[in-house]
């Protein structure tokens, strides 16, 4: 299947327009592309009406691409995880800080933290901070940019929320859009910096990627590292989203996309650990009715081989796979389109404000932020770089690690003549998924419980 490019655009679709989701190019016909950020960044749809669709009646749509509409709320990402007998225990991230990174921020965010936790029954965070480290920022509404990034935002606080609700949230905003290449991440790296160096988190969310090729010189991304590097010194767990364009990335003038396999920085990097993204088939009480695989409907997961990182120790394991470069991503949780609610209301367009659903491996990224920071509650400590142990417990039973054996991430995309007759696509092969570890899904997805407890019982 031919996809737009997810990281130069963002498809709202009216929620009113769902049962004309069933019918071959209704999502075209309503489709709205705005500019974006060069990020794993989600697709939406709004909804202004209450009250919001159950799961049931969510799985009655069938949308373009043959799936079924699966809406999902706090209720069912706990179910589909196996997050229950935590939150039975008391664990829910409680003394925990979740670090949400991101360019500009939301103007609205805690409005609309609010509005979404009076929807789903959910406490309110213990605390909720919003800091700018790395200089003031300054939100206008009239720049797409800079709207799409308080997309990215709300997506990422209201989904690392839903599944650790008694964590803080530590909202970091930045005044410089990353884009590809350099731009934007040494008022990142900034910022991350201070949050480590005042000790003010304990896991930390990325939902942006550039390509590796993007840069100027492989030195130039390597000397953006120091925020990583002392992550690891003090124990704070870093995550990434491993991208949205399958085995392929955007080019440096903000174009889709290269027409060979290329990754995305930082998930490549060696200290983040890099979530990758699955579709998960659900009843309609949330249960499992097969096995995850690999996210590739409207936008697919980021995966391959790193062209500038050399495999890391911990994937010595798993070198028949990734040869001598560090493979991504780490592991997979859910990022398939029309997935989770968030809600926003800072749109300029009234029409666009409201319940929305998404994607992307932005929204599997701080999912497993909350997982983490369960982890860490369980521990009584920061468990820091969880690579080691997650190599280290791959094809172990009680794990926690549930294999993903389907699917793959190659991608089509317009490469010139878009919407014409004489356009002409590409695909750039990419990676399946099979037994054990892949470059498409990674160790595979997660059972929350079974894993808290494996992390928490490894010693090393």
């Amino acid at each position: 299947m031919k996809r737009s490019f997810l990281s130069s655009a963002v498809i709202v679709v009216s929620l009113s327009l769902m049962a004309t989701m069933a019918s071959p190019g209704s999502m075209n016909g309503h489709a709205r592309v705005v500019p974006r950020p060069l990020i794993a960044h989600p697709m939406l749809f709004a909804h202004q009406n209450q009250p919001l669709p159950t799961l049931a009646q969510c799985l009655q749509i069938t949308l373009q691409n043959g799936w079924p509409l699966t809406c999902m709320g706090p209720a069912e990402f706990r179910a589909a995880y196996n997050l229950g007998p935590l939150f039975a225990r008391g664990l829910d991230g409680r003394g925990r800080t979740i670090v949400i990174v991101d360019a500009f921020g939301s103007p609205t965010i805690r409005k609309d933290l609010a509005t979404f936790d009076e929807q789903f029954g959910l406490p309110a965070p213990p605390s909720f901070q919003i800091i700018s480290p790395a200089g003031p920022v300054k939100f206008d509404s009239r720049n797409p940019e800079e709207v799409n990034w308080a997309y990215e935002t709300t997506l990422d606080v209201e989904v690392a929320h839903e599944v650790a609700p008694g964590a803080n949230i530590l909202l970091v905003t930045t005044p410089v859009s990353e884009t590809e290449g350099v731009q934007g991440f040494p008022e990142i790296v900034q910022a991350e910096n201070y949050v480590i160096d005042n000790n003010l988190g304990d896991v930390i969310s990325q939902s942006f990627a550039a390509t590796e090729e993007t840069f100027p010189s492989q030195q130039s991304l390597l000397d953006l590292r120091s925020a990583f590097k002392n992550a690891y010194r003090h124990g704070v767990t870093v995550l990434a989203a491993s991208g949205d364009n399958g085995a392929t990335g955007g080019t440096v003038d903000l174009t889709c996309c290269y027409p060979t396999q290329v990754v995305g920085w930082p998930a490549s990097d060696p200290l983040v650990t890099s979530v990758g993204g699955t579709r998960i088939q659900l009843d309609a009480n949330a249960n499992r009715t097969a096995p995850d695989i690999v996210w590739n409907d409207y936008g697919a997961t980021g995966g391959g081989p790193s062209h500038v990182f050399a495999r890391p120790d911990y994937q010595d394991s798993v070198a028949r796979v990734v040869g001598q470069r560090r493979g991504v991503p780490d592991v997979s949780l859910a990022a398939f389109c029309f997935g989770p609610w968030l809600v926003e209301t800072f749109d300029p367009n009234p029409r666009n404000r409201g319940w929305l659903l998404t994607c992307g491996t932005s929204e599997a990224s701080p999912l497993f932020a909350g997982i983490v920071a369960i982890a860490d509650q369980a521990a009584g400590k920061r468990l820091g770089l969880l690579n080691d142990r997650l190599y280290r417990l791959s094809g172990r039973a009680d794990s926690g690690l549930v294999d993903v054996t389907s699917g793959d991430n190659s991608y089509t995309f317009c490469a010139s003549a878009c919407g014409t007759a004489a356009e002409v696509d590409t695909t750039v092969p990419g990676f399946s998924a099979g037994p054990g570890y892949d470059m498409a899904s990674g160790l595979g997805t997660i059972d929350a419980t079974r894993l808290v407890a494996a992390l928490t019982a490894d010693g090393h």
